[in-house]
């Protein structure tokens, strides 16, 4: 197989499982999609958790919360100043 042909199969598969997916948000209710985003929104904050806690070698979920919260406090403070900055022009 080619590298034109793994790619075009790659394509179709990506294709078909966006196509797939709207189908099925299509169908569901706004309830429904809400808690698909509660769902997902959980499952990111135990992946970040349990990233926190490997990295930093830490044992407790609230230890992993306190450092997970100032991380994500410094990512907010920078995206707030990137923002100002474009406003600016700078």
């Amino acid at each position: 197989m080619t590298e034109q042909q793994r790619q075009q199969d790659l394509k179709k598969l990506q294709d078909a499982i966006y196509k797939e997916k709207v189908l099925r948000a299509r169908s569901m209710t706004p309830e429904q999609r809400l808690a698909d985003v509660f769902e997902l929104c959980n499952g990111v904050m135990e992946r970040m958790l349990a990233g926190v806690m490997w990295q930093k070698r830490i044992k407790t979920t609230q230890e992993a919360k306190q450092v997970l919260s100032k991380q994500i406090e410094r990512l907010r403070f920078v995206h707030d100043h990137v923002d100002r900055q474009e406003q600016i022009g700078a």
